[in-house]
């Protein structure tokens, strides 16, 4: 089915609301087999792109390929072979679980013997063998998330989409959640393709894009994309930062300005510290050096912090 090895191939695609392009030329691969994350800040085209992978809105620039089918000229065989776990629950809190799952199964022609294994099978896998007669209401968050993953799997298909699938859950059905998404990687072959505005959950994925103003700025594994900027950050807060930051470009140090931080990346930054004390030190409110994060790489393409206001980088 997906003879490329791609579950997702997009090409040149842009995509506007009126005057505002949500979408800019947006090149984009996922490689069967892969937890893969939309990363990006809101606004930078995530929902977008999920609800053109999931065929709820068509597009009229670029190609989009899911699985090695068309997604603008196949609708039908595309969703046949997608599951589609949204941000706002598609649950019923009134039906039980069995009857959530037996609606589900109605949509996509499961019947008989088969409708019967596979509602065992993914109700085992998400541990809700028990609660099939519990109306879904009374279930937890974390139980209803798997309720809502469980609906999204009945039919097996290829690739999981899953907009900001850890929202309203609990750092413990976080942690569930992922257990269950790598279950069904190494397990049943699924890819699973996530939206997430959460760095350290974008920081748990084989591969992440990074999303910008409908860009893809950045893509790797999140190790990769951390070993770019080298083994260390220094970030330095100080009363006429454009000074000090002259100061560290002259001596060809990688360091751009963020509102009145600084923050320098490479290999042996920490060195820095004793002489910018030395020169700057009445200056200076605070230096500090870590390793670098998937901020730090969002920031060093981007130029603006990842969930606040847009900063103009010094050059």
């Amino acid at each position: 089915m997906h003879s490329n090895g791609l579950a997702i191939d997009v090409q040149s695609l842009s995509y506007s609301y009126g005057n505002h392009k949500a979408l800019d030329q947006l090149d984009l691969s996922v490689t069967a087999g892969q937890i893969f994350a939309l990363l990006g800040p809101n606004g930078s085209g995530k929902s977008t792109l999920f609800r053109i992978l999931s065929t709820l809105i068509a597009y009229r620039q670029g190609q989009v390929r899911v699985l090695d089918v068309d997604v603008n000229q196949h609708q039908s065989q595309v969703r046949h072979l997608l599951g589609v776990v949204f941000q706002s629950p598609s649950v019923d809190p009134k039906l039980t679980v069995r009857e959530n799952l037996l609606c589900q199964a109605t949509l996509y022609g499961l019947h008989g013997s088969l409708l019967r294994s596979r509602l065992d099978q993914v109700t085992q896998q998400m541990g809700l063998s028990e609660r099939l007669g519990d109306p879904v209401g009374k279930l937890s968050g974390g139980q209803q998330r798997r309720v809502e993953l469980a609906k999204g799997i009945l039919h097996r298909p290829g690739l999981l989409l899953m907009d900001e699938p850890s929202t309203g859950l609990d750092p413990v059905a976080r942690l569930e959640l992922w257990q269950i998404l790598r279950e069904l990687q190494q397990n049943h072959s699924v890819t699973v393709v996530l939206t997430t505005h959460l760095l350290e959950e974008a920081d748990k994925a084989d591969q992440i894009a990074i999303l910008d103003h409908g860009k893809n700025v950045a893509q790797g594994s999140p190790t990769a994309l951390r070993d770019e900027l080298g083994d260390q950050v220094l970030s330095v807060q100080a009363q006429a930062p454009c000074e000090i930051l002259q100061w560290l470009l002259d001596r060809s140090i990688a360091a751009q300005l963020y509102q009145q931080t600084i923050r320098a990346t490479g290999s042996g930054v920490a060195q820095l510290v004793s002489p910018l004390m030395e020169t700057w030190g009445n200056q200076i409110q605070s230096v500090t050096v870590g390793r670098p994060s998937l901020e730090d790489e969002f920031m060093a393409r981007t130029g603006h912090y990842f969930a606040g206001p847009i900063s103009t980088a010094a050059n």
